[in-house]
């Protein structure tokens, strides 16, 4: 049966529509904002899943370039592995929708976003997410929602609803913002150093907003909703919970003094071990029929885990680790940590350890982004890297994740606010972050490497950049927020709310939730206690670094910026380049770059061999001036005087009688080629030649 909902969204309308394609899908909708049209889809596995222990969400968000009237670049010409605009898309859709779906529930549910149409002005991600909602939502699937989604920047001061591409490029904040008619469980986003108060302000916009779109599938849901499919979930058994907490009683408790990451871990294992030695201790707990087994008692021995976190934090005022809710985890900064890299760091925060290496290069390097709306050029680019080492596992060495694009996406939102432009340093920069130890907010470390790794390189960043991961415990009607959430924590608590910035304001942030949602009031405190602990850590920052370096490492590459006149461009590049492959020859510069409004950047590996390329350059392009000094070399010598090059490309004659003060019998026994010293311009003649005069240059006072 086909459905329609029209609602307003920011200066557009937003339409949701279904019963028309796919229709062989659990949920199918198609969702427009002016040209951009997203179909979304849903399905669900027959039966569950009897291997696993978490639920098997599946969210694919695919660009299809054909939507934009574009071919795909490349080989192939048709779309291959996700971008990593795509990848990203699909986190920022998983995050809201994984904590509605029922405990126990261990189908295979999958979320197929696909851009049909694209006008260049409205991104689909949002259109993508909320279909996402409404998929499920219309569906059999068992889901909680539904999600109402929006994006919210500040242009001029404004808060826009909806923005377009054109007016983020202006924003000097981004968020896209997610959450049920109760509260708010995701948030992902960008800033220019933006005060907290700002960002309450866009959050409380936003929340008003996304209701509206949430009871608009409700709306929807009336018109097309399908009756909720009947699927086993899996609940613990009670009994049998019992009797595993009672044989682990205050062993568990010994284990959560431990504050050692891996001496915790080592003493859990050990427990669940004891625990599953012998299976027999626990015949006649089970449900009748119900088989018991080691993954049956390692669930309920986790279950057990998530409750002891909490006793610890309700009851004793204190975590895992022994802090207090608001400690962070001792830190260290050092910096130029590596001899040869253009610039390094390492950042410490307890367990969790990054390594920063910085690489700066030209205009070359910069990264070629095909999107649907346009093709850029990107050069800032932070890659974060999580071997398997750092939590003292083994696995195979493959490409990036999902995971470890998404962290390193938030890190390089969080340092782009506060980076040079390129007019002001026009270098190709990229920070990696190796993760060496993690237990937790690896992504908030690598942030903090990365910025003082960036002042060790010479990059003029306008502040130092921090992060902190702000977490949440809740039982019953009670909540706490704890700082500098551990790797624990993150795993049984129920919030990452992971928030960037200077002393100033935020450049970046993210929500994440295993519970449905949040208050908005309950935020503006996480914030705020963000803000603390950020200033703390910024504190610590600045006894390693606290400014750039004055130069650049020794060892990165000379840029230097000269000018030259639109009409003189063709002049300096030369039939098929002549003019400037001669100019690295004899120089040494390794490339020059000139852009179409007569900027020209060259590059070498030092600075002398840059200055002489800039040199020529201006000579190429600068008109010759009676009565100006230049400097000269031979070029050929003939019986009545020898022809200078005084500018690059530019010769002149100086006559026998110009050369000397006194008599000059032969111009051979005076100079030869190859010679050098100054001479002045005295004559342009009716033909455009040149006439030097060494004797006048001379006689010119100093």
């Amino acid at each position: 049966m086909p459905g329609r909902i029209e609602i307003p969204f920011g200066a557009q309308s937003l339409i949701i529509e279904s019963g028309k394609l796919a229709k062989q899908a659990n949920g199918a909708v198609t969702v427009t904002c002016g040209g951009t049209v997203v179909l979304v889809t849903a399905c669900m596995s027959k039966k569950p899943r009897e291997d696993v222990d978490f639920f098997p969400l599946m969210v694919e968000y695919q660009e299809k370039t054909y939507s934009a009237g574009k071919i795909p670049g490349g080989f192939f010409k048709r779309e291959g592995r996700p971008t990593e605009k795509e990848i990203l898309t699909s986190r920022v859709i998983d995050r809201p929708l994984r904590p509605l779906f029922p405990l126990g529930f261990y189908h295979d549910v999958q979320v197929v976003a696909s851009v049909l149409s694209s006008d260049g002005e409205n991104d689909p991600d949002i259109l993508a997410l909320v279909g996402a909602s409404a998929a499920l939502v219309i569906s059999d699937i068992p889901f909680d929602g539904p999600v109402g989604a929006v994006r919210v920047a500040q242009v001029d001061g404004q808060l826009v609803v909806n923005p377009t591409y054109a007016q983020r490029t202006q924003a000097d904040l981004d968020f896209v913002v997610a959450g049920i008619e109760a509260g708010i469980n995701m948030i992902e986003g960008e800033a220019l150093e933006v005060p907290e108060n700002v960002v309450h302000d866009a959050l409380a916009l936003a929340f008003k907003e996304l209701v509206a779109v949430a009871r608009a599938q409700k709306e929807l849901q009336k018109q097309v909703g399908k009756p909720i499919a009947k699927v086993e979930i899996q609940k613990p058994n009670e009994a049998l919970v019992n009797k595993v907490r009672s044989l682990v009683g205050k062993r568990l408790t010994d284990v959560y003094q431990i504050g050692d990451k891996q001496q915790r871990e080592e003493a859990a294992a050990e427990l669940i071990a004891d625990l599953t030695k012998d299976l027999s201790i626990f015949e006649g707990h089970g449900r009748d029929g119900e088989e018991i087994t080691q993954g049956t008692i390692r669930k309920i021995f986790e279950l057990i885990e998530y409750e002891e976190v909490r006793r610890l934090v309700f009851q004793e005022k204190r975590r895992a680790d022994g802090r207090g809710l608001k400690d962070i985890r001792p830190i260290s900064s050092e910096v130029g940590v590596l001899p040869r890299t253009h610039g390094s760091s390492i950042f410490t925060r307890g367990q969790t350890q990054s390594l920063a290496i910085v690489t700066l290069g030209t205009k070359r390097d910069e990264q070629l982004i095909e999107s649907l709306e346009d093709t850029t050029y990107k050069n800032f680019m932070l890659h974060y890297n999580f071997p398997s080492f750092s939590v003292g596992e083994t696995r195979p060495m493959r490409g990036p994740g999902r995971r470890e694009i998404g962290h390193g996406a938030l890190a390089e939102k969080a340092i782009q606010a506060v980076l040079p432009s390129k007019e002001d340093f026009p270098y190709t920069i990229r920070v990696v972050s190796e993760i060496l130890e993690s237990n937790g907010s690896s992504s908030m470390a690598t942030v903090c490497a990365s910025s003082l790794a960036l002042m060790d390189a010479g990059v003029p960043i306008k502040d130092t950049v921090a992060g902190i991961s702000i977490g949440l415990i809740t039982k019953d009607q009670q909540a706490v927020l704890v700082t500098d959430i551990m790797g624990l924590e993150d795993h049984f608590g129920d919030m990452d709310f992971k928030v960037a910035g200077t002393r100033q304001g935020i450049t970046a942030i993210q929500l994440d939730l295993k519970i449905e949602k949040i208050s908005l009031d309950l935020l503006t405190q996480a914030m705020g206690q963000a803000k603390e602990a950020r200033v703390f850590i910024l504190g610590k920052m600045d006894e390693a670094i606290s400014t750039a370096r004055e130069e650049i490492s020794q060892y990165a590459p000379r840029i230097l910026i000269c000018e030259v006149p639109v009409d003189k461009i063709g002049e300096v590049i030369g039939p098929g380049g002549k003019v400037i492959k001669k100019i690295m020859e004899d120089t040494g510069a390794t490339s020059i770059d000139i852009e179409d409004d007569g900027r020209v950047l060259v590059s070498a590996t030092n600075k002398d061999a840059a200055e002489k390329a800039v040199a020529i350059i201006r000579g190429l392009t600068e008109q010759p001036e009676i009565g100006k000094i230049y400097d000269a070399v031979v070029k050929r010598v003939m019986p009545f005087g020898a022809f200078c090059e005084f500018l690059p490309g530019r010769e002149g004659l100086v006559h026998v009688s110009e050369i000397s003060s006194t008599y000059v019998k032969d111009v051979n026994e005076v100079v030869k080629v190859g010679d050098r010293f100054k001479v002045k311009l005295v004559e342009i003649d009716k033909m455009n030649r040149m006439n030097l005069s060494k004797k006048q240059a001379e006689q010119q006072p100093v």
